[in-house]
């Protein structure tokens, strides 16, 4: 189905470890982290709070378990902050990325979102910014500046739809999409949030597979998110109550997402990503159920 030369497994950290909620795997190390990735067979990674900030030395520890870089999370502010700040910053990751052999950088745009707020509704209430024209704009030639910076570094930019986020829904997705140049932005599509938002994330893939430069690989148990929806939770309150999971623990069916991609000639990473509070679900055997469902379904 795949080509393994063309098509590479990572998982990220964020089953160890959470950003927004480093209290959850606040146990785990980076060393042990990276090391059980690689037992369950991964290939890569993407990087979280714990990884070493020095390059050299994150990378010498990859090389120790046959890892490399995938990509990481990059929050842009284009609608809130001057753009000469926002890519000053963008080019420092670049670069930070380029000494680990990494080529895709994820972006979402932070302005205004909710999603790290562990009190405000992720699906009721109309907590979530909603932009107008003015901002559009600012978001959309933004993007098309930041991406090609990144192709002039030999990288995509690969634009993370997230829940709580300004581009959340379809709707905004298509609009992003529409509006930004295809040679320098790309999408990362994400099976997760696309399902979360309560969109066809099959549909979404076949619209846009083309302009896919990162795939992120996540479950989601739909009973968790209606009660989300039910009991108005915060993005944050769904992550800890099970609202996500890796690749077939869950209700989405990957079969026709890994076809689309492959009948599409994909090229890059599949990551899975399913953000769960460690000490409710392991992430070593977490990830080692989610490694065989992948090698089941796609023979890599």
């Amino acid at each position: 189905m795949f080509d393994a030369n063309t098509v590479k497994l990572g998982i990220a950290p964020i089953g160890w470890c959470n950003d927004d909620m480093p209290e959850l795997g606040a146990e785990n190390t980076f060393k042990q982290t990276v090391s059980e990735m690689a037992l369950a067979g991964f290939a890569g990674c993407e990087i979280g709070n714990k990884y070493p900030a020095d390059p050299a030395e994150l990378k010498a520890q990859l090389d120790l378990r046959g890892m490399r870089i995938a990509s990481r999370w990059f929050s842009s502010f284009l609608i809130t902050r001057p753009y000469e700040e926002v890519e000053a910053a963008f080019v420092k990751e670049l670069e930070f990325l380029a000494n680990l052999g990494a080529d895709r950088i994820n972006v979402s745009e932070q302005s205004y979102s909710i999603q790290g707020q562990m009190d405000t509704p992720v699906l009721t209430g109309g907590h979530k910014h909603v932009m107008d024209e003015r901002e559009w704009g600012l978001l959309c030639n933004g993007l098309n500046r930041l991406g090609r910076a990144a192709a002039d570094r030999g990288f995509r930019l690969c634009f993370h739809h997230h829940m709580g986020t300004v581009v959340q829904t379809a709707e905004e997705t298509d609009r992003m999409m529409a509006n930004t140049d295809p040679r320098y932005v790309f999408l990362c599509y994400d099976t997760g949030h696309f399902t979360f938002a309560g969109e066809d994330p099959l549909a979404m893939l076949k619209k846009y597979v083309d302009r896919v430069g990162h795939v992120h690989l996540k479950d989601m148990r739909l009973p968790v998110v209606e009660e989300a929806r039910k009991n108005g939770w915060s993005f944050l309150q769904a992550v800890r109550n099970g609202a996500f999971t890796v690749p077939g623990d869950g209700n989405v069916d990957f079969d026709p997402v890994f076809k689309v991609l492959s009948d599409a000639g994909y090229q890059g990473w599949l990551l899975v990503e399913a953000e769960q509070d460690p000490a409710k679900a392991d992430p070593l055997a977490y990830a080692i159920k989610a490694r065989k469902y992948i090698r089941a379904h796609t023979g890599l």
